[in-house]
């Protein structure tokens, strides 16, 4: 098995506060993403954001996945990071940039590496990496709208 580092951009008329803000919530991911359901996993009756070593769940719509992702690192409204703590690929690691663009709204970046992978697997997890970060831009742009 090899590895495999990917990396997928889009931009948004969105401020990167609001697109950081639909990474962390969790509510928001069936509206933009593949996913069912995400939850993070806090104790009961706990509100509050999310931080640095917390784990959510995550579902997809078919039922076949469900992942536990690890908050690795948070720098607001500039870099999400993440890595897969149980799961099909315990070897998944990500991070979601988002820097000021020239002509306005946010650039974003989203990057996974893969310790293990499959060639086949390889061509699949591009084209979902680019969808998350179209949809996301998507998601963040009908916002900016809708409060327009």
């Amino acid at each position: 098995m090899s590895s495999l580092a990917i990396s997928a951009s889009s931009h948004s008329s969105a401020s990167a506060a609001l697109v950081y803000e639909a990474l962390l919530e969790a509510e928001s991911w069936p509206a933009w993403s593949a996913y069912a359901d995400v939850e993070w996993d806090v104790p009961a009756g706990v509100d509050r954001p999310a931080r640095v070593g917390d784990v959510r769940t995550i579902r997809s719509r078919t039922g076949r996945g469900c992942f536990r992702e690890r908050v690795v690192e948070m720098i607001p409204d500039q870099r999400f990071s993440y890595e897969q703590a149980a799961g099909l690929f315990t070897s998944h690691r990500g991070a979601v940039d988002l820097a000021p663009a020239l002509r306005g709204g946010t650039n974003i970046t989203w990057s996974a590496t893969y310790r293990h992978t499959l060639p086949l697997l390889d061509v699949l997890r591009r084209r979902r990496l680019q969808m998350w970060v179209h949809d996301l831009a998507s998601y963040a742009n009908s916002i900016v709208s809708r409060n327009s």
